[in-house]
């Protein structure tokens, strides 16, 4: 396959994957299997997938921002727990297996859903979660780590964790999805790094890549922002029954 056909393959998938991860997360379940669909290797398909995907979350992580979309208290906490849980999940990834979170997530994920959309607040601020800054910054620091390492050591889905847990101990779904943007480009970067000195990074389809992802990120923020939950919700159902079919294919 000649570099042009892999760019007309690779990018219109990397622009969805973008689009769908700044509403709901989970652009890796879209992006990764397209970089094996043009021939990239394992392991430089996650290394190049993630130095094109950090920018679209970047990009949607200030849209967030500019629209007062984010609680700057949590993020605070979690991103530098988020950023060492990445890093040291992705170097552990490098030499284990990921079959036993496979099987965890199998039936945790449909529970957390459920759980989420069944929950009345799931598009309102639970302010009497939030009053106590301590418990905040402690689930914020728990939830940074433990997404993170996730993030780095699997990868897919990750967004939607973050959501999911933010929403969880009490901000509605728009803030939740801002703050899981802010947090999830951190520990991107955080496994990026481990990567790049790796030297598992494609850069000749990645910076293209990175080009039409920032486009994704741009276009799906704004839909995010302005419609809420209308939104919100059937992209998280999709991007979780996508997440559930590429963990069942790797271990069946």
């Amino acid at each position: 396959m000649s570099y042009l056909q892999q760019l007309s393959i690779l990018l219109p998938f990397i622009f969805l994957a973008s689009f769908v991860d700044s509403i709901a997360g989970g652009g890796g379940l879209i992006s990764l299997p397209a970089y094996y669909l043009v021939g990239v290797d394992p392991k430089l398909a996650l290394g190049t997938n993630k130095f094109s995907s950090s920018l679209g979350t970047l990009t949607s992580s200030i849209m967030f921002i500019k629209n007062k979309k984010v609680d700057f208290y949590s993020v605070a906490f979690a991103v530098v727990t988020a950023f060492v849980g990445s890093f040291l999940g992705a170097t552990i990834a490098k030499s284990l297996s990921d079959v036993f979170l496979s099987y965890f997530l199998i039936v945790a994920l449909p529970l957390i859903l459920i759980f989420s959309l069944k929950n009345k607040e799931f598009s309102k601020e639970n302010i009497s979660k939030l009053e106590n800054k301590k418990k905040i910054a402690l689930f914020s620091l728990l939830i940074g780590f433990t997404v993170g390492f996730y993030d780095g050591f699997f990868g897919p889905g990750a967004g939607v964790l973050y959501m999911i847990s933010f929403n969880f101990i009490g901000f509605d779904i728009i803030k939740s999805s801002g703050n899981a943007k802010i947090v999830n480009f951190t520990s991107n970067i955080g496994s990026l790094i481990s990567y790049v000195i790796g030297g598992h990074v494609f850069f000749a389809l990645g910076i293209p890549a990175m080009i039409f992802s920032i486009l994704g990120g741009y276009i799906g923020s704004k839909l995010a922002i302005k419609n809420g939950d209308k939104i919100i919700k059937p992209i998280l159902i999709f991007v979780v029954f996508l997440l559930l079919v590429k963990i069942l294919s790797t271990i069946l």
